[in-house]
C-alpha cells in the first residue's frame, strides 16, 4: 500500500537553510518581494534568486508554476524551486502550486520556507496528493519520496491546519490504491479484507456473504456474480461520530472488481481498464477512512456491493428475468450494463436498515458519461436539489469536476420491459440518463439522493493536476467536505 509523503513543519531555522541537503522551495509574489527567508536564500546563492524573480522568466510564470535555479552555489540544496505565488492565495491556487513541487518529488528531502504563507495547510495538501505513485506491483521499486519539512513562522498553527487535510490525503491514496490494483489482486475477497482493516481506526464493519445475500432476496447483486469463482459480498461500513440516533448519511458504491460484460462480452481493446469498475467502491471505502482519521462528528455509513463479472456455464444471459430485494423484476438486456443491478440492492437495503437522511451512490456506470462530459467531470443525478446544490457546492470548493444532468419520468419508456417490471438497459440514446432513470425505481421518494457516475473521473490515461496517470481518487475530498459542511456545522 502506498504511504504518504512524510511531512513535518518546524519553525524557520536559517542554519537548517544553509545544510539542507536535497531540494529547497520558496515562495514569492508576482510584485517580487522577498521575505525573510527568501532573502537568506538569496544570500546563500549570491544574488541568484533576485536576479531571477528580477528576469523576464519569472514574469512569465503562471500563479502556482515554478522554475529551478540548479546547484546554487553557496547551498548544499540540490536546487532551488521559486514558486510564483501571492501570500494569501486561494485555496485551489495554493494546492496548484503544492502539486508543482510535489510532481517533481523524488527521494531527495524537500525543504519548503513557507514564511507567512497563509494557505500553507493547502499548499502542502497539493505536496502530498501529487507526490503519490503506485509501485505495489513492480519488481525493482522506485525510491520512496524524499520526506517534506516545512519551515513556517507558525509552524504549529500550521500543522493543526494541515491536520485534518492529511487524512483526506490517506483517505484518496486509499481509494488510489485500491482502483490501481489488478483485478487478481484485489479480489471480493481480498477487497472485503482491506475494508475490515478499518475497524483498527474506529470504523464498524460487517461483511454479509452470499448466503445472507440470498436471505435478503438480492437476486439483483447476485445474478452479476454467477459467472465468477469470487463470491459476492456487501460490506457495510458505519462510523457513527455525531449524535446517537440521529439518521446517517448514506454512501453506496459500485465494487465490480473486474468487468468482462459476462455474456455481453466486452471487446478485448481496453479491456484491461475494468480493473477500476470497483471506482464507486474504492471512493466510499476513501471517504470512511477519511471521517475516521480526523475523528468526524457525523454519523455516516458506507455500503459496497462487491462482485466480478464473468461468463461461463452459470452467468446470467440476455433475457433472464431476475427479482431484486424491492421486489420488483428485472429483464436484464445487457449484461454489460451490470453495475445498476448491483446498486438496485444495494441501494434499497441501505434504506431498509438505515433510514438515511440523504443517499449518495458512486459508480463507474456508464461510457456514455464520458461521452457527454469527458474525464472533467462527473455526472450528477439528483431528486433532491438542496442536497444536490450542496455536493455541487462541496465539489466546486475542493476542485472536483461535476456537472448536474437531467431526469425525467419521459426517459422510462426507453427502459420499459414487455416482460417484467423493468428491463436494465434502454440502449445508446440517453444511456447515462435512463441508467439513473432505473436506479432512482431503488430509491423511495423520501429519501433525498444523488447518483454520480464517475466513469469518467475514477481513472485515466493522462496526468491530471492532483494525480499521476491512474487512479484520480476523485470524489474523497468532495464528500468529506459535503460531511463537514453538511453534518458538522
Amino acid at each position: 500500500m502506498t504511504t504518504p509523503v512524510s511531512i513535518e513543519f518546524t519553525a524557520t531555522d536559517p542554519e537548517a537553510i544553509s545544510t539542507h541537503v536535497g531540494r529547497v522551495a520558496v515562495f514569492v509574489p508576482a510584485a517580487g518581494t522577498l521575505d525573510p527567508a527568501c532573502r537568506r536564500v538569496n544570500r546563500l546563492t549570491k544574488g541568484a534568486l533576485a536576479r531571477f524573480v528580477d528576469s523576464p522568466a519569472f514574469a512569465k510564470l503562471k500563479p502556482g508554476e515554478a522554475a529551478d535555479l540548479a546547484y546554487p552555489a553557496g547551498m548544499e540544496a540540490l536546487g532551488v524551486s521559486v514558486v510564483k505565488l501571492e501570500r494569501n492565495p486561494g485555496v485551489t491556487e495554493a494546492r496548484k502550486a503544492g502539486t508543482t513541487l510535489g510532481r517533481a518529488m523524488d527521494e531527495a528531502n524537500l525543504l519548503l520556507l513557507a514564511g507567512g504563507q497563509k494557505r500553507l495547510a493547502e499548499v502542502t495538501l497539493g505536496v502530498a496528493l501529487r507526490a503519490y505513485a503506485f509501485t505495489d506491483h513492480k519488481s525493482e521499486k522506485s525510491p520512496a519520496p524524499g520526506a517534506v519539512t516545512v519551515m513556517s513562522s507558525a509552524p504549529e498553527e500550521a500543522a493543526a491546519a494541515f491536520a485534518p487535510l492529511a487524512a483526506m490525503a490517506e483517505g484518496v491514496f486509499f481509494t488510489r490504491d485500491l482502483v490501481n490494483a489488478p483485478a487478481n489482486v484485489l479480489t471480493t475477497t481480498e477487497f472485503a479484507n482491506r475494508l475490515v482493516e478499518l475497524k483498527k481506526l474506529g470504523v464498524e464493519v460487517e461483511v454479509l456473504e452470499e448466503k445472507d445475500l440470498e436471505k435478503l432476496g438480492m437476486g439483483s447483486l447476485l445474478c452479476v456474480g454467477f459467472g465468477s469463482e469470487s463470491p459476492s459480498k456487501v460490506v457495510v461500513m458505519q462510523w457513527n461520530g455525531g449524535k446517537k440516533g440521529d439518521a446517517p448519511l448514506a454512501l453506496v458504491g459500485k465494487g465490480v472488481v473486474f468487468d468482462t460484460g459476462g455474456i455481453s462480452i466486452k471487446p478485448a481493446a481496453g479491456m484491461e481498464d475494468m480493473t477500476m469498475d470497483m471506482g464507486g467502491a474504492g471512493v466510499v471505502a476513501g471517504v470512511m477512512k477519511t471521517l475516521a482519521l480526523r475523528k468526524a462528528g457525523a454519523n455516516v455509513v458506507g455500503l459496497v456491493g462487491l462482485v466480478e463479472n464473468m461468463p461461463d456455464g452459470k452467468a446470467t444471459r440476455p433475457g433472464d428475468v431476475v427479482t431484486s430485494m424491492k421486489g420488483d423484476t428485472i429483464e436484464v438486456i445487457n449484461t454489460d450494463a451490470e453495475g445498476r443491478l448491483v446498486l438496485a440492492d444495494v441501494l434499497w437495503y441501505a434504506q431498509e436498515r438505515f433510514k438515511p437522511r440523504g443517499m449518495i451512490d458512486l459508480a463507474t456506470l456508464t461510457g456514455a458519461i464520458i461521452i457527454g462530459l469527458g474525464h472533467d467531470n462527473a455526472g450528477v443525478f439528483s431528486n433532491n436539489d438542496a442536497l444536490c446544490n450542496a455536493f455541487l457546492k462541496a465539489a466546486g470548493a475542493e476542485d472536483e469536476g461535476a456537472w448536474r444532468m437531467p431526469l425525467g419520468d419521459c426517459y422510462d419508456t426507453l427502459i420499459k420491459s414487455n416482460i417484467a417490471d423493468i428491463k436494465n438497459t434502454g440502449g445508446r440514446p440517453a444511456g447515462s440518463i435512463t441508467a439513473a432513470q432505473f436506479l432512482q425505481r431503488f430509491v423511495k421518494p423520501e429519501t433525498p439522493w444523488i447518483h454520480l457516475d464517475i466513469a469518467g473521473v475514477a481513472s485515466v490515461k493522462s496526468d491530471t493536476t492532483y494525480a499521476p496517470k491512474g487512479a484520480t481518487g476523485w470524489g474523497v475530498m468532495a464528500l468529506d467536505r459535503l460531511v463537514r459542511d453538511m453534518l458538522e456545522t
